[in-house]
This record gives structure tokens, C-alpha cells and sequence, in this order.
């Protein structure tokens, strides 16, 4: 079993930054494809942003040149980098680890943008 811990979230205005990390319990991590995702209320979730085992990374077109995904595979660590953010960028942020027989979740941070 993997577990996935999220933190970073909170209340920030418009324009404003945050940085999300997610840790993982296994070393699996390291050659696992990690994602971003989100959710609003009364909307489904979606695909922020993922990142393969040895970096190349893939971005939903609404956060392109504002997020950046990014991971620390000796830390077994996910980061998202979150810039210029608006009030639709408002969700859930999930961490998910994609493996070869089984996905995993984290619990999620709520990320806030309201002035």
C-alpha cells in the first residue's frame, strides 16, 4: 500500500502563488508516472498536470505557462508550482501516483483563490 500526503494549499488572492507538494510512502515512486489533479464543486475531476519517472511532463491546456509540475525522486516528493492564479483555478488538489497494477490517491489540499 502506498500512501500519498498532500500539503500547500490554503487561501491566496488572484495573481498570487502557491506551491504544492505530495510525499509518497514507497520507493515505487520513483519509477512511478505522478499527477496533479483537481476538483471543483459540481465539476469533475480533472488532470492538472503529470510527470513521467524521468521528467517529461504533460500539461491541461487551462494551467499551461502558469503551473509547473516537478519531482524529487530522492524525496520521493511532487511538486506543483502554481503562478498568476485565479478564482477557476478555486478545487480539490489531488496527488495521484500511477502504477503498474494499481493507482494510488492522496487525501487532497484545497487550494482557495479569492480576494
Amino acid at each position: 500500500q502506498v500512501q500519498l500526503v498532500e500539503s500547500g494549499g490554503g487561501l491566496v488572492q488572484p495573481g498570487g502563488s502557491l506551491r504544492l507538494s505530495c510525499v509518497a510512502s514507497s520507493s515505487i515512486f520513483r519509477i512511478a508516472r505522478m499527477g496533479w489533479y483537481r476538483q471543483a464543486p459540481g465539476k469533475q475531476r480533472e488532470l492538472v498536470a503529470d510527470i513521467h519517472s524521468r521528467g517529461s511532463t504533460n500539461y491541461a491546456d487551462s494551467v499551461k505557462g502558469r503551473f509547473t509540475i516537478s519531482r524529487d525522486n530522492a524525496k520521493n516528493t511532487v511538486y506543483l508550482q502554481m503562478n498568476s492564479l485565479q478564482p477557476e483555478d478555486t478545487a480539490i488538489y489531488y496527488c495521484k501516483l500511477i502504477g503498474v497494477t494499481k493507482d494510488y490517491w492522496g487525501q487532497g489540499t484545497q487550494v482557495t483563490v479569492s480576494s
